[in-house]
């Protein structure tokens, strides 16, 4: 039997060093984000509403109307929910509609879409099969074309975008059966090595839940280049080409939702990569990474954005015929608060994507706060929305769509859509990560002047050094955290019956900020231990952000007579409803059981409350909770199966 994988060991600290040297630390551009959550409400930043040019716009709606005539002959979500798996024609109508390029440049062969319309195209696969949506932005969002466009070579980009734009399907690799939100502790190797064919790598591991991985042409593979005399070594990103020798994916996976999700178990062994398909320098793959998720995160929101329009439409439709107690359940209250939910945080979970793309597409600026919190929020507020839809629709919620049309009636697909759902919460940073890098870049400029002093290994001197630049840096800004045009009768009077929403959005981004400010103050540098709080922080301005852009879309509706007074009724709704979430969130600040969950966790771990589990049986039986990652060569069969 092989060794042992021998993992890095890692301290918490290490694990922390290496997240902290892959974050971009620099703002360059203004963020609105980032701003709300320093008490400074910017509304000149995303209002007048930006808009699409012209010709990308034309160019987009031509794409969308294709891609919907597609979507509606050629993609049968019921059959890929059965076979669990997407069939060939379907992705080669893709290749052939140039959907893989959808946001490659048109010098490479792709359609050179804006993040607009990319996400608004996302929306409408999503609808018609969350998995072929899923392989869509798998490729493009997260997988070879992105990193290659924002850090490859020209000669990378002439050898690969081609391919990736019309023929070859891509996949993102970093995850490990040990590894998931802790890099540090990645145990792929990338060794450099010489040989008659030149310079190279040789990668050794194993890499879990690969989205894609099963189909892929092409993968981006993130490996940790041992340090030397000739270079510094670290996390490294590679292109790596998937029928490579030494490859193998070992094991299909198999999950309660996206059943046609093509993700797998992949092993190298002894795989030779050249040097030229290394991205960027030796060490820079995970800010790789995290930059290339900056606007790769927008893809999930626009799912989310998609999915409410299709429960607000099943919902409408269901609730208006089916009657009971003398009229349509939508009548009665207890559901029509359900329906209300669904119609103003879908016009919400809309107006945060838009809002947050044709900012990507700007590039005016930095949006990457505002994408984290359109992925946190959208995928959260879209899983409570598909579970009202299931509660709307009763027994049939939880029947399935299958079952439904076989006794007559509409194959209503709700139950499988809370099943699809539920990923988005977990992949491409789960909520609970989601809250903690959104929380660093929320307190970033505390600790860009007070970090030394919260420091418990630097030096006195360092220490009243921070403390001189903390006191000037907080002299200059609490002030402004007193006042504000949240206070004055008449302010942002031009968006009407929103206007209101807007100065309390102004007022609790200056409470937020003061809140940061006092637990930076009580908790010093223990701060980041409390989670709970700082995850409360995040949510209330995922709120406000939320708001923000409800009421600057409804106000762009409206000077654009497209269903403008619609529009202010639903940003309306949706604000009222956000405020009372926001509200509860900060009486939670300083109220709660946060410190008593910590002592029932204690004694979970502890085995003082075994007897709580006393009569049942579990069936998951002996086997091991995290499977064996041991490079070396693969003993399983290679499960990849091609596409034409």
């Amino acid at each position: 039997m092989s060794a042992p994988t021998q993992r890095p060991k890692v301290t918490a600290h290490e694990a922390r060093q290496t997240a902290e040297a892959a974050r971009e630390r620099d703002w360059h551009k203004p963020s609105f984000a980032k701003e709300l959550f320093l008490g400074r409400f910017r509304l000149d930043l995303v209002h007048p509403h930006p808009l699409p040019a012209e010709e990308d716009a034309r160019r987009g709606e031509a794409f969308l109307a294709s891609l919907r005539t597609f979507c509606e002959t050629r993609i049968d979500g019921a059959r890929i929910e059965r076979e669990a798996r997407i069939p060939d024609e379907t992705i080669t109508g893709l290749k052939e509609l140039g959907a893989l390029g959808m946001k490659i440049d048109r010098k490479y062969g792709g359609l050179g879409l804006t993040q607009l319309y990319y996400n608004r195209a996302l929306a409408l696969v999503g609808s018609a099969s969350p998995a072929v949506g899923a392989l869509l932005s798998a490729h493009q969002s997260i997988g070879v074309p992105q990193p290659l466009k924002l850090f490859g070579t020209q000669e990378q980009k002439d050898a690969f975008l081609p391919r990736l734009a019309r023929t070859d399907i891509s996949a993102f690799l970093l995850t490990e059966p040990d590894v998931g939100s802790d890099p540090a502790r990645l145990a792929t190797t990338a060794v450099p090595v010489r040989d008659e064919e030149g310079d190279a790598y040789v990668l050794d591991g194993v890499k879990l839940w690969t989205t894609n991985g099963v189909v892929a042409d092409l993968l981006v593979v993130m490996a940790r280049v041992p340090a030397s005399d000739g270079g510094r070594g670290g996390i490294t990103a590679f292109v790596v080409e998937a029928d490579s020798p030494g490859i193998t994916v070992e094991h299909r996976n198999a999950f309660m939702g996206l059943r046609g999700l093509e993700n797998g178990v992949t092993r190298f062994h002894r795989v030779r990569v050249p040097a030229e398909n290394r991205i960027g320098p030796e060490g820079a793959g995970l800010k790789i990474a995290l930059t290339t998720l900056n606007t790769g995160r927008l893809s999930l929101p626009a799912a989310c954005a998609g999915a409410g329009k299709w429960c607000l439409k099943i919902a409408r439709e269901w609730a208006g015929v089916r009657e009971q107690w003398g009229g349509p359940v939508a009548r009665h209250e207890a559901v029509g608060t359900k329906i209300s939910f669904i119609a103003a945080t879908t016009f919400a979970l809309e107006a945060v994507v838009d809002l947050a793309s044709q900012m990507a597409d700007e590039d005016r600026n930095d949006i990457r706060i505002e994408a984290a919190l359109a992925k946190l929020y959208g995928s959260e507020m879209a899983w409570l929305i598909a579970d009202e839809l299931v509660q709307i629709r009763g027994g049939r919620g939880y029947e399935t769509a299958d079952s439904l049309a076989a006794r007559g009636e509409r194959a209503v697909p709700a139950e499988q859509l809370l099943r699809d759902l539920r990923i988005n919460r977990i992949f491409e940073g789960s909520t609970e990560i989601m809250h903690l890098l959104i929380a660093r870049e929320a307190v970033d400029a505390h600790l860009s002047v007070a970090g030394d002093l919260i420091d418990p290994g630097k030096s006195l001197a360092d220490k009243a050094k921070a403390g001189a630049r903390a006191g000037g840096f907080y002299a200059r800004w609490l002030p402004g955290l007193v006042t504000g045009a949240g206070q004055l009768p008449h302010s942002y009077g031009e968006f009407g019956v929103l206007a209101g929403h807007l100065r309390y959005v102004e007022r609790t981004s200056r409470k937020l900020a003061r809140s940061t400010f006092y637990a930076m103050s009580r908790w010093q540098g223990r701060m980041e231990l409390k989670q709970a709080f700082l995850g409360r922080i995040v949510d209330i301005g995922a709120e406000l952000f939320a708001m923000s852009a409800a009421c600057v879309r409804a106000e762009l509706l409206r000077t654009t007579g497209d269903h403008g007074p619609e529009a202010h009724q639903l940003a309306d709704a949706f604000c009222h409803q956000a405020r009372l979430r926001i509200e509860e969130l900060f009486g939670r600040l300083w109220s709660n059981t946060d410190d008593i969950d910590r002592r029932v966790v204690d004694g979970v771990l502890a085995g003082r409350y075994t007897w709580l589990e006393a009569g049942i049986v579990d069936p998951s039986g002996e086997g091991p909770w995290i499977a064996d990652a041991t490079p070396g060569p693969s003993t399983e069969e290679d499960v990849h199966r091609h596409i034409p």
